[in-house]
């Protein structure tokens, strides 16, 4: 059964909706926290626990005066931790092998007003994204034959964002949440797996946070030693966003032919 509250009943009011659930619509920083696994999978192999993963993103709303009265930007970072499925600790090798976090920045987002799919639970409401991807690689097999699954990169991202039907109804800028995402993605290109069959089902839950502070101290501790810009959300628009492809691309440039042109 899908259905929606009496303060969310046309798409600009969804949108109100759903911006107070998933950001603050008086512009302050919102953080979002999650952990979960990622699994493997592959024809004629076992499901197999790869990694923890531990991540955030800080995210600032604004106004978008320029796409219409009802539209805004969401400007964010976000990075996430491989861990070691037993210990929990970050890794930073895995099968002799250097891990790549995730490093998103930007990871930012133009939102007009559309159909968000919600589901009535009785005292919640939950916010549904169905994002199915299909895009020429970052990495194509012809440059990366090592790190990349094929030449277009195919992913589905499934995100749940559920808050309190009460507290939607209030007047509050920001609403209490939580959250669930689930992603299916080809092998990780630090992986160095080319284009074996199979690749990876991310599983996370998470919530909004009172502040930055509440992050867990292990993880504030090492993006202030790696990248401490990320404890705090972009201060403008910029693009285009970061994924894992991309920011793996700038860490190991395609090599260079001596007839190639270096790429500008």
């Amino acid at each position: 059964m899908t259905s929606t509250s009496t303060s969310t009943t046309t798409p600009a009011e969804l949108l109100r909706s759903f911006a107070r659930t998933r950001a603050s619509l008086d512009g302050d920083e919102v953080t979002y926290w999650w952990t979960g696994n990622v699994y493997s999978w592959a024809p004629d192999e076992p499901y197999q626990l790869l990694f923890g993963l531990e991540g955030l993103n800080v995210a600032r709303l604004v106004q978008d005066p320029e796409a219409g009265p009802h539209a805004y930007r969401l400007l964010t970072r976000e990075a996430a931790f491989y861990l070691d499925p037993a210990s929990g600790e970050i890794l930073e090798t895995w099968q002799d092998l250097p891990v790549v976090h995730i490093w998103n920045d930007p990871a930012n987002q133009k939102w007009r007003p559309f159909p968000i799919p919600t589901t009535d639970l009785g005292g919640q409401v939950c916010f549904s994204l169905e994002i199915p991807l299909a895009y020429p690689s970052p990495l194509p097999v012809a440059e990366y034959p090592v790190h990349s699954a094929g030449d277009t990169y195919k992913a589905l991202e499934l995100f749940q964002f559920f808050a309190d039907r009460a507290d939607l109804d209030g007047s509050a800028p920001s609403v209490p949440a939580t959250m669930s995402w689930t992603r299916m993605s080809p092998w990780l290109p630090w992986m160095a797996r080319g284009q074996r069959p199979g690749g990876l089902t991310f599983h996370c839950r998470g919530r909004k946070l009172g502040s930055y502070t509440e992050v867990p101290e292990r993880t504030r501790a090492y993006i202030a030693g790696h990248h401490p810009e990320f404890a705090h959300a972009p201060e403008r628009w910029s693009e285009p966003n970061e994924t894992s492809w991309t920011y793996f691309r700038k860490l190991d440039p395609p090599k260079q032919t001596p007839s190639q042109p270096a790429e500008e």
